[in-house]
This record gives C-alpha cells, structure tokens and sequence, in this order.
C-alpha cells in the first residue's frame, strides 16, 4: 500500500480532464492545447517559487537513434550515439497551507542506477579503463546538496518524470535501513507505479531491478492525473515515453519551466528553429511540432500530444526562441561526440534566493 496525497498541501488540477478522450488525434491535440493554455494562465497568475536551481551530476552516452526518434530513419550516414547531461533540480516553494516545501526533481542514485539491463549490459561491453571518459561523473546528490547549503534533513519530497534508471532505496531507505533523505516522500504517478511492478520486457530493458524493494509504503505518495504541489508548481501527467510519466512545472520571475525526459534538447520542442540539419528537415517533410525520445514508445501518439502540452505550458522565450522547456537529461556536446545535435544548450540553471530554514 501507498499514501494518497496530503489533501491539505496538494490539489488536483482539472484543466487537462477528459482531453484524450476524443477518438480523432487531431481532436485530443486541440482539447490538450487549451486545456494546456488554461493551465498556463492559471500558474502565470500564482507567485513565482522561492528558488529553483538544477545541478549536473553525470553525462550518460546514449543511442541517437532513441533521443531523436524519427530523423536518421531515412538517412543512410547518421551519428551512433550523443552524450546526455543529467541534472537534478532543487525547488523550494510554499504549499498551499504556507508551509515552506523543498522539492528534489530527478535525483539520480547513478551508482545503483548502472543496474539498469540496457546500460548494465553497455558497461560489460566497454573496458573499465574507458568508463570515467564515457560516462564522467560531475557530482552526487548529496555534493549538490551540500553546495549550495541544503541539508538531507530539508528534502520533503523527491520525484522523477518517470523511473527509468532510478533506485530509491538509497534516498528513502529500505528493509530496515535508514534513508539519506530522512524526511522525504517519493511523488509518483500511479501508473508509473503500477507499470515497475509488473513490467514487459521492452520497459524492463530501462528500469533498475528492485529500485523500489523494501521502501516503507508511507514514504511513497502516488497520485492520479495531475497533480499541484502550491500554487507555482504542478506535477503534470505527461504521458507517452512512460505511461506514468509527469512533468515538473513551476513558476520563475520570467514565466514557467518545464521540465521532462519526453524530449532531450531545446530541438525536441521546436524541430523547425533547429540550426541541425537533419532535424529541421524532417520537421518541414512531416510536419512535426516535435522530435520524441523514443528509448521505450510505450505510445507514441500519447507522447507527441504530452510535448505539445509541455511546449504550450512552458511558452517560448524572447531570448532564444525556443520553448521554456528544460530537458531533465539534456543532450551535449562531449569531446567524444562533439557533434550533438542541439541548437540551445540551458545548461545549470537559477532562479530566486534559498530560503534558509
């Protein structure tokens, strides 16, 4: 058994209900974008978060083929593989009862995570001497943490888009053992849940065995739909690279944020502002608004409208001309693949001053 959430703290959001119903694609793409810009006026018209900062922890070499699914498939000479920078993000904003929350998006246990099969068996192929260069670690968690003067004790609750790679065993503890994060609760869609324990083997490929085995059930809070945490930030159901995956939007100074694995670069959201070649091509050719990350397509159709959402959500900036979407894992150049397809690279971002406890 898991916890529902606190009904004093979280709300549920029902701009985006019944939106996927419609039986023409083309119907669910028109309800999801004006749900979408509801939504959006809505969060616009709440306070910004307190202070919202993301953190590199390691890069991770991954097929091209998956992070822009779709573009090589008709080009004879494409890249095998592009390097993606993993981030968590640091959130600390007021509940709806005015308490002070702090909240970790994607905080990688890249240690446990190396258990995943997909990447397990990539680690087996490649000589140990060469792993530091492939895969670099910049920093954990808790290095993070530390960094900019945060405290284990201050986490409330952790979260991921989905849970590929993820153990959480370490933050939240497990069989007796104490956690890192002695205070947190894991925010987790219900379908996600549902999904790792009962798992085919095409989704088993991408998600850490026995990453949720002996959590204590009250550290784990799942929720259906979608979900407001306080009245800048909302976990939103984004489904389709995961059927239970959500979202992570909040409020800064200058608009929103949003924050998924749906996409990889500032590219996936607008593939015709794209300075890559191949992407903005296949843009023109299809038609498309939007490039998947494809690892897993549990349902692609899901995923393209779940981006167009994000996108709609996020808005586009007057900076760069790309939407305000932040890739949770972005796509980088790296010495070994200098040549990544990403026109706009946000690297760590900041915004707003930590509230000390």
């Amino acid at each position: 058994m898991t916890r529902d959430p606190d009904p004093t703290g979280f709300a549920q959001i029902t701009e985006l209900d019944g939106t996927r119903h419609a039986a023409m694609p083309q119907d669910r793409l028109r309800a999801i974008r004006r749900g979408a810009e509801a939504l959006r006026e809505r969060l616009l018209d709440a306070p910004p978060v307190h202070f919202a900062r993301s953190f590199n922890l390691l890069r991770i070499p991954y097929p091209a083929w998956f992070a822009f699914t779709g573009v090589y498939s008709q080009q004879l000479l494409k890249p095998h593989m592009v390097h993606l920078l993993a981030r968590t993000v640091l959130v600390q904003y007021d509940d709806f009862e005015g308490r002070l929350r702090t909240l970790l998006f994607t905080p990688a246990d890249f240690e446990a995570g190396n258990e995943t099969p997909y990447f397990k068996r990539l680690s087996d192929q490649t000589p140990k001497f060469l792993h530091k260069a492939i895969a670099p670690v910049y920093q954990t968690v808790l290095q993070a943490l530390a960094g900019c003067g945060v405290a284990p004790e201050q986490i409330d609750h952790i979260t991921y888009d989905h849970l590929h790679t993820q153990d959480v065993r370490r933050w939240l503890g497990s069989a007796g053992t104490p956690g890192l994060l002695p205070n947190a609760t894991l925010l987790v869609h219900r379908q996600e849940l549902a999904n790792v324990q009962g798992l085919l083997p095409v989704q088993a490929e991408w998600y850490c065995p026995h990453g949720l085995d002996g959590v204590p059930p009250e550290r784990i809070v799942a929720f259906d739909g979608s979900l407001q945490l306080g009245p800048g930030v909302a976990l939103v159901h984004t489904p389709g690279h995961t059927e239970g995956n959500h979202s992570l939007v909040y409020r800064t100074g200058d608009g929103l944020r949003v924050s998924s694995e749906n996409g990889v670069s500032a590219d996936s959201w607008a593939p015709l502002q794209s300075r890559h070649n191949g992407i903005r091509r296949y843009a023109k050719a299809t038609g498309a608004e939007v490039i998947l990350n494809g690892n897993t397509q549990e349902s692609s159709n899901d995923q393209y409208l779940s981006m167009v959402l994000e996108k709609t959500l996020a808005g586009t900036s007057p900076l760069h001309g790309f939407s305000n979407v932040v890739p949770s894992a972005e796509c980088s150049p790296h010495w070994l693949f200098p040549g990544a397809p990403t026109s706009h690279l946000w690297g760590e971002t900041s915004f707003g001053a930590l509230v000390r406890a």
